[in-house]
C-alpha cells in the first residue's frame, strides 16, 4: 500500500486543469453523525450532490466501517440523498476483505457487527493478522486485549485497520476513532500496521479507476484535513477542506495547506464549476 498522509508540496491551483470528477467524503460532508439516528443532513449538500451527478462524475470515498455499502446508501437515501448508487460508494471493509484473500490472511476481527458479514468468506481459524474497524461499543478492554494476545502469538504480527482516524465528530461532541486503538495495539505488540482506507494513495486510486479519470482531473472534498485533504494532496490531487463535520478553527494554520477552504460542500462545488 502506498503512503499518503502528509502533503509537503504547495497546493495545486483549483482551476489549474479542467475538473471532470469529484471524490466526496460522506460523514461530516453530507451529514453530521448523531448517536441512535441516521444523522442530520448538512444544509445544501443534497443540492450539491445532485448538481455533481448532472454536471460531472462523482464517487463517495469513506472510511465508514460501521455498516455495509448497502447500509450507507440506505441511510443516505433516508437523509434525502436519493440519487446515490451503491456502485458509487467505496468503503474500506470490502477492500480489506479482498486484501486478506489476495494475501492469504486469516483475520481475527475486532469490527462493528454491521460489517462482519463482509468477511464471511474468509477463514478466521488460527489468525495470522488482526483486523480492526470502528467497533464503537465493542471496543472493550477484553476485546482489545484479546486482539493484543493474538498479535503476541504471531511470528510476524500484522495489524490491519479500516482507516486510521484520530477522532470523528458527532452532534454531542468528538469521539475517539479507530486510529487510537490501532496505535495502542501497535505500541504494545510491535506489530506491522497496514491502513486500508484514506489517507492511502491506492484507496484514492480505486475511486479514480471507477470513474476512468486521472488524478489531475479530480478534486477531493472532505472534512478531515489529514485523511481527506492531506491524503489526496500527497497523492497529487487537488483537495478542498470544508468547515463542517470535524472541522477545527486551528486548521486554518495547519501544516497541510488545502487547495481551498470552503464553508460547506455546496460552496466548494460552486467554487469548482460555476
Amino acid at each position: 500500500m502506498t503512503t499518503g498522509d502528509r502533503c509537503e508540496m504547495p497546493p495545486i491551483p483549483l482551476r489549474s486543469t479542467p475538473i471532470k470528477g469529484f471524490i466526496l467524503d460522506i460523514t461530516g460532508v453530507l451529514y453530521n453523525s448523531m448517536e441512535g439516528t441516521d444523522g442530520i443532513p448538512i444544509q445544501g449538500s443534497a443540492h450539491a450532490v445532485n448538481r455533481l451527478y448532472s454536471e460531472s462524475r462523482v464517487r463517495f470515498l469513506s472510511n465508514e466501517s460501521t455498516g455495509t455499502v448497502g447500509h450507507v446508501v440506505g441511510k443516505l437515501g433516508r437523509l434525502g440523498y436519493t440519487g446515490i448508487r451503491e456502485e458509487d460508494v467505496i468503503t474500506p471493509a470490502p477492500t480489506a476483505a479482498e486484501y486478506c484473500k489476495r494475501n492469504g490472511l486469516r483475520p481475527h476481527l475486532l469490527v462493528h457487527p454491521g460489517i462482519r458479514s463482509v468477511f464471511d468468506g474468509l477463514s478466521q481459524e488460527d489468525p495470522n493478522c488482526v483486523l480492526i474497524g470502528d467497533a464503537e461499543h465493542a471496543f472493550t478492554f477484553k476485546a482489545i486485549n484479546t486482539a493484543f494476545r493474538h498479535l503476541m502469538k504471531m511470528k510476524d504480527p500484522l495489524l490491519l485497520s479500516l482507516g486510521c482516524g484520530k477522532f470523528y465528530q458527532r452532534t454531542d461532541g468528538p469521539c475517539i476513532d479507530v486510529g487510537a486503538f490501532a496505535e495502542a495495539l501497535k505500541y504494545s505488540s510491535g506489530c506491522r500496521h497496514v491502513v486500508i482506507g484514506k489517507p492511502r494513495g491506492d484507496y484514492f486510486q480505486t475511486a479514480l479507476d471507477s470513474m476512468g479519470l486521472a488524478k489531475d482531473e479530480v478534486v477531493m472534498i472532505g472534512d478531515d484535513i489529514v485523511s481527506d485533504v492531506g491524503g489526496a494532496m500527497a497523492f497529487g490531487m487537488r483537495a478542498i477542506q470544508v468547515r463542517t463535520g470535524k472541522w477545527r478553527s486551528e486548521w486554518e494554520s495547519h501544516e497541510i495547506k488545502p487547495t481551498l477552504i470552503a464553508d460547506d460542500l455546496l460552496s466548494a462545488v460552486k467554487a469548482c464549476i460555476d
